[in-house]
């Protein structure tokens, strides 16, 4: 059974990997959503996320921006990892996954000195406005 799982802040997917309060996690079946639950992460430290999520048996990872020990992490335990998506609501994410339609952009996050989600990490190349809170 495949099972997608979206870091999300506001309802919608986190652009920022660590800064997600919450995890929505979608089982599949018959490529159609079976159910959908909640999930509340561990206290965030660098790579207490993906191996969080690497417990709960997700197949797939749905991800707006995420460093590469991240990404690592998930390829290394045989999980897609989809980076680059849109931030919208996570069902649609999910669905455009299982129809073959979603968009995959840059990588918002894509340098290798840092797991995101470390908040004392700078960015390069900004211009797009990011704020940390702490």
């Amino acid at each position: 059974m495949k099972k997608i799982a979206i870091p999300v802040i506001n309802g919608v997917l986190s652009s920022h990997f660590g800064h997600s309060k919450y995890f929505y996690v979608y089982e599949i079946e018959n490529n159609k959503i079976k159910s959908e639950s909640m999930l509340n992460p561990p206290e965030h430290v660098p790579g207490s996320y993906p191996s969080f999520l690497v417990t709960q048996g997700v197949t797939d990872v749905i991800l707006g921006g995420a460093g590469q020990r991240v990404v690592q992490i998930f390829e290394s335990n045989g999980i897609s990892t989809h980076l680059g998506a849109p931030v919208k609501a996570a069902k649609e994410l999910a669905q455009d996954l299982l129809d073959g339609k979603l968009f995959i952009s840059d990588n918002s996050c894509d340098s290798d000195e840092h797991e995101h989600g470390d908040h004392d990490h700078h960015h390069h190349n900004t211009g797009q406005g990011h704020r940390h809170h702490k």
